[in-house]
């Protein structure tokens, strides 16, 4: 299977003291070009001030969906141990409808032990996060499977993490998409586990489409030749974030004149 090239944007909904600064830069984002806008699913900010400014994610994705017309949406990534499996596939059934069929679901086991302890949730260990995650992986296909209406598409499922043991499992088994922070030489064999993972259930891992984080630190020329690099390996999806309060879109645009330029 093939897969074009996209350009995403995760607007991270910290440091920004009025909603209305996130609500410009999604309209920002779907007028630049933009193929997907992803927030994040924390409640405290993971950089900068640590008690600044901060808003829930999925409240902002039924709004996202409102507001928006032709992007797809989604949480990079929801953290799985936070929501009633059930609820979440209810919940991402609902926003797919609001969007009219464009959300994309996001999930991964969580890791910012903050959230876990000041919203009352049990932090556990890695292992047994991705454990949880594997097991709300058919609940929530099997409650998306008996909602009433139906989703309006088959709602696709990205998996973050590279871990080999379980985390590629997971989506060998479940994934549709694959993001992860990798350079070259790490997705190369993070790439060739999967393969092996997907080889173990019966699957072909050209299903899976691969979506990185591609990083940012004012020099462009070095962003694009990872995006080039990258891509020439596989990655079809490359997300480049931004923070409040200004949410800066260079980057973003940079990549969208890259990703057009290959296009022809």
């Amino acid at each position: 299977m093939t897969f074009p090239v996209r350009v995403g944007v995760q607007l991270q909904p910290q440091h920004a003291p009025d909603y209305g600064l996130i609500r410009d830069a999604v309209r920002r984002a779907e007028d630049a070009g933009v193929d997907i806008v992803f927030n994040w699913d924390h409640f405290f900010p993971l950089y900068g001030e640590p008690d600044g400014a901060h808003f829930e994610c999925w409240t902002m994705l039924g709004a996202w969906a409102e507001q928006t017309s032709n992007v797809e949406i989604g949480a990079l990534v929801t953290c799985n141990a936070y929501r009633n499996p059930e609820l979440l596939a209810d919940m991402a059934r609902t926003v797919d409808h609001i969007s009219g069929g464009r959300l994309i679901l996001g999930l991964g086991s969580g890791w910012f032990q903050r959230d876990f302890d000041e919203y009352g949730y049990d932090f556990g260990t890695k292992g047994s996060r991705l454990d949880n995650l594997g097991e709300s992986l058919p609940r929530i296909a099997n409650r998306l499977s008996q909602l009433n209406p139906q989703p309006l598409r088959e709602i696709p499922l990205l998996i973050g993490g590279s871990g080999e043991r379980k985390t590629l499992r997971h989506i060998a088994t479940h994934g549709n998409i694959w993001h992860a922070f990798v350079g070259v030489d790490s997705y190369r064999h993070k790439s060739a586990v999967l393969a092996q993972h997907c080889a173990d259930v019966g699957r072909d891992p050209a299903e899976i489409e691969r979506s990185a984080e591609i990083r940012f630190d004012g020099d462009v020329a070095a962003m694009l030749k990872f995006a080039d690099d990258i891509t020439a390996e596989g990655v079809t999806l490359l997300t480049v974030a931004t923070g409040g309060p200004d949410y800066d879109l260079t980057a973003v645009e940079a990549l969208i004149k890259w990703r057009d330029a290959r296009a022809g």
